[in-house]
């Protein structure tokens, strides 16, 4: 087709329809004149470019927070062409001594009953602790415990006004009270949390999801700067979300608003839990960081949580809250010290990607790209941001959109403006004479036909010629395709499509004809050697066949020996044909089961060097076909570095176990073999060392044998006499007399004797 401008600049960057769209380059070639040529480019224009803000704590004289800056630029406005995006540079620069506002949502269900002892003196001490960050620190407070509903709470009257069991004084359950809007007084933080009474419920996972969406929403009542927001998530159990409501009869969704009464929420009972995406908009849209301080049992649950929650952070509680303080710290400096852009809703057809260059010039792309970790205060990084438009929208309107950290309340606005038209077609001709005689407007050196009118000159009227005679004359052969399916037919004459390949080209009457689609070889367009047209190769002088792959060529024939294919074939297409199937190889050179060149002379080389062999009765008549030369020894043969002929060197064994040396080459159609004249022959066995190395083995292993034996007797003996000694000391006496024994001493006893 015969494009007009505002169809060509808004595709032909990806696609040339025609002659007249095409690149810059490629239109200067075809002599357009630059005046001729329409090539609007799109541009960035910053609007608000206020630098970012120095500030310091020990200044007197202190920032209003909407005048403190930490994101530059903070307005632009980009024009945008089709296929073209436009980059800049965005800085940001964390502001010294910026205010903050923390929230702090704390669980009072009755296993909270410690942590709110702990708490109470919270206020004064964080804001001792907070000033070591900024000079300008607010701290609110707020509770929730669940839905005032069964199954998550007890509805009998005695429970609703104490749910606690035995002698524990507790308040009655509610869903979210906000105790203490933001303010700078900590004392008042003290005075308040000190009134506060536990309550209690019957399940364990707890309503902290309502409060956290009534803490985000209500802006107003919750007193929320626009400055650094932390909220501060206290629990010691997991949370109910979007569809836990049934349980209680609640089907209608979370609806995202504030419904805070005498601070406290009463729709509860009314809508259901929001879902973890809806808190997720809220929290983002309201610039909020969420610090989830959970007891390490929940730490699991809560993590996984903060991964879908950008710019949020977890911390490990104490069973009784007592390091709170130093949680809410370390958790404000690892959010802090991470910046993550994201951007707004894109309009239709628009794609944005970002190039962030963070401390120490670390670079990250896609989806790193958006973000710069361990910023410190004072530390400057920048993003490379590029948008990109493949469309024009449908009401050619500008579009708004932001950017901005997460987290923090500035945002930069780019306004997007579309080319989607050129200039020229302002000046357009209405009714032209050049569109046959008025019937369209000649704008851009092309017609725009009225309506009724088609053609390139709007010459034809749809309504006196019928489109099927039009048709009729855009088929070849009468047949059923138009313009052969790679045309349209304009008034009875086919123009040809454009592909995406510029080179690749559809012509003749009926577009039957291109040059992209002949034969190929080596995947390569009529062999590398001819030219395409209309679908038949027209090859290159030297070449032949249907894609030019065939080369009148013989080189690459040429064999070693300067014979063709070693007259052993034919070339044809500069490649060997063997006449001779047992050879093959690209110059016919390989003959895989002939006998080798050695082994197939080695007879004749024995007979007539040696006169020994199996041809040597018959060596004149057989062996007489080389000429053979001898020399004395290996270092006088042939060497394959010497020679500009093939040659073989052989070493082949006789009958005798004697080993000859040869070569056999082939030189000027003569037949040469080198043969080394003196046999390497095996010497014979020497018979004495032999006989006295058995003789030796024979007596070394009749004395180890010997040795053995001796060995094994003198370890049985000592066994032996092992045993004896044990049996020997075992060995038990009688110590009584022989009856039969009678000594041979015999006492007389004088019986006069006294003893004198």
């Amino acid at each position: 087709m015969f494009e007009r401008c505002s169809v060509c600049i808004s595709s032909c960057l990806q696609e040339p329809k025609s002659a007249r769209c095409d690149d810059l380059e490629s239109l200067k070639k075809r002599q357009c004149g630059v005046d001729n040529i329409e090539n609007p480019r799109g541009s960035v224009v910053v609007n608000r470019n206020n630098p970012v803000t120095i500030r310091k704590k020990d200044v007197a004289e202190k920032l209003k927070p909407e005048q403190i800056t930490q994101i530059q630029p903070q307005k632009l406005t980009l024009t945008l062409r089709s296929g073209e995006p436009q980059t800049f540079e965005l800085k940001f620069k964390r502001a010294e001594d910026y205010p903050i506002d923390l929230y702090y949502l704390m669980d009072l269900s009755f296993s909270m009953k410690d942590d709110l002892e702990n708490v109470k003196n919270l206020g004064t001490d964080l804001m001792r602790e907070m000033q070591e960050i900024t000079s300008d620190f607010r701290i609110g407070f707020g509770s929730f415990v669940e839905k005032t509903v069964m199954p998550y709470i007890s509805t009998t009257p005695a429970r609703l006004i104490n749910p606690c069991t035995g002698n524990q004084n507790c308040t009655s359950p509610f869903s979210y009270k906000n105790v203490l809007k933001l303010t700078n007084k900590g004392d008042e933080f003290n005075r308040l949390v000190s009134q506060q009474q536990i309550s209690g419920n019957l399940d364990s996972p707890e309503g902290g999801f309502d409060a956290i969406m009534q803490v985000a929403v209500c802006e107003e009542q919750i007193g929320w700067r626009n400055v650094t927001r932390l909220l501060v998530f206290s629990t010691d159990a997991g949370f109910h979300f979007a569809g836990d409501g049934k349980l209680g009869g609640i089907v209608l969704p979370n609806d995202g608003k504030c419904h805070l009464e005498n601070n406290m929420y009463t729709m509860s009972h009314y809508y259901d839990y929001p879902s973890i995406a809806h808190l997720v908009q809220k929290l983002s849209d309201h610039n909020i960081q969420t610090i989830f301080a959970v007891t390490e049992e929940f730490q699991p649950v809560y993590k996984e949580l903060k991964n879908l929650i950008p710019k949020s952070a977890v911390g490990t509680l104490s069973s009784n809250s007592s390091n709170v303080i130093k949680l809410i710290i370390d958790a404000y400096n690892s959010l802090s010290s991470e910046v993550i852009l994201e951007n707004g809703r894109l309009p239709e057809g628009v794609s944005i990607s970002y190039k962030s260059v963070c401390k120490n010039g670390v670079v990250g792309t896609g989806e790193n790209g958006r973000k710069c970790s361990n910023i410190s205060i004072g530390d400057e990084v920048s993003f490379q941001i590029s948008i990109e438009s493949t469309s024009c929208p449908a009401n050619n309107k500008p579009e708004v959109i932001t950017i901005k950290p997460l987290g923090f309340n500035e945002e930069v606005e780019v306004v997007l403006n579309f080319i989607c038209d050129c200039e020229c077609a302002a000046n357009g001709e209405p009714n032209s004479e050049e569109c046959d005689e008025g019937n369209g407007t000649f704008e851009c050196g092309a017609c725009k036909c009225n309506d009724g009118r088609i053609g390139r000159t709007c010459e034809c009227s749809k309504d006196e010629v019928r489109t099927e005679d039009l048709d009729a004359n855009c088929r070849k052969d009468n047949g059923t395709d138009i313009c052969s399916n790679n045309g349209d037919c304009v008034c009875g004459t086919c123009e040809c499509k454009k592909r995406e390949n510029p080179a690749e080209i559809y012509s003749g009457k009926y577009c039957e004809c291109d040059n992209f689609n002949c034969d190929r070889s080596n995947n390569q367009l009529c062999g590398g050697h001819g030219r395409c047209e209309c679908r038949k190769c027209v090859c290159d002088a030297n070449y032949t066949g249907s894609a030019c792959d065939c080369s009148l060529e013989n080189s690459t024939c040429l064999a070693k020996n300067g014979q063709i294919c070693n007259g052993r074939g034919t070339c044809e297409c500069g490649i060997c044909k063997c006449t001779n199937l047992k050879f093959q190889g690209p110059t016919c050179e390989i003959c895989p089961t002939c006998p080798g060149v050695c082994t197939e002379h080695k007879d004749c080389v024995q007979c007539r060097a040696f006169n020994a062999g199996e041809k040597k009765d018959t060596c004149e008549e057989d062996c007489n076909y080389f000429q053979l030369i001898k020399v004395n020894d290996r270092d006088k043969l042939p060497q394959p570095t010497d020679q500009s002929f093939p040659l073989t060197h052989c070493k082949e064994r006789d009958a005798n176990d004697c080993w000859f040396y040869y070569t056999y080459a082939i030189r000027n159609e003569t037949k040469e073999v080198y043969v080394v004249e003196i046999l390497e022959c095996p010497a014979g066995p020497d018979i004495i060392p032999i006989v006295v190395g058995v003789v030796a083995g024979i007596v070394l292993i009749g004395l180890a044998l010997l040795l053995i034996w001796k060995l094994l007797m003198i370890i049985h003996d000592r066994r032996e006499f092992a045993k004896f000694e044990k049996e020997k000391m075992n060995a038990k006496w009688d110590t009584g007399e022989n009856p039969i024994y009678k000594s041979a001493v015999t006492t007389v006893v004088n019986p006069k004797y006294e003893g004198k």
